[in-house]
């Protein structure tokens, strides 16, 4: 797990989500979540590892700068419209 601010200052957690499948490839995903409190997590699941071993080692080595761009990217696509279904 990872420890930065965002652009407000806010301190954030990056971390490793999985989904479990029947294909293993690319099972292992970024979260973000805020540090200490009980807001909801966002997920940023285009971004995608085969291992936790190697989500992991990505994450920590991530610049700050990085890690808020995979921020805002995981917030603004939660906070998107869902397209109606035919």
């Amino acid at each position: 797990m990872r420890t930065f601010n965002d652009e407000q200052g806010r301190s954030w957690t990056a971390s490793v989500g999985r989904r479990d499948g029947l294909d293993y490839k690319g099972r292992y995903f970024a979260v973000f979540h805020p540090t200490g409190e009980e807001a909801p997590m966002v997920s940023l699941e285009d971004v995608r590892w085969n291992s936790e071993k190697t989500a992991r080692r990505t994450l920590e080595t991530m610049s700050d700068v990085e890690l808020r761009r995979r921020l805002r990217s995981a917030r603004g696509r939660a906070s998107a419209p869902v397209p109606p279904s035919d």
